[in-house]
């Protein structure tokens, strides 16, 4: 299984429209990509603090998907790149970090 992780660094003076990235882009996307047979599971988390108390998040959300392959992905993506991209603006400003993962542990 492979997760990709779309990261969005907790930078300052940055904007981020939870709301809007919550109603309107992430019901977008998952519409879009879990059309796709090897689609597994999304999740959003948002970034409460770092390692101490009261200290800052390195990244304000994170969105996961699983997909049972690299390819699996990029195939569900690219169709709807150039859409799911121009949308970025509508939410934040912060250009996002994607890093794919291989899960080698899941319970």
């Amino acid at each position: 299984m492979i997760k990709i992780s779309i990261l969005y660094p907790n930078t300052p003076n940055s904007r981020f429209d939870m709301a809007y990235y919550l109603e309107q882009h992430m019901p977008l996307s998952i519409s879009l990509l879990s059309a796709h047979p090897d689609f597994q599971s999304v999740s959003v988390e948002q970034g409460l603090s770092g390692v101490m108390p009261g200290s800052p998040p390195t990244y304000s959300v994170m969105c996961h998907f699983l997909f049972t392959s690299i390819e699996s992905f990029i195939a569900a993506f690219m169709p709807h790149a150039a859409q799911l991209q121009a949308d970025i603006a509508n939410y934040t400003d912060v250009e996002p970090i994607i890093q794919f993962n291989q899960v080698l542990v899941s319970q």
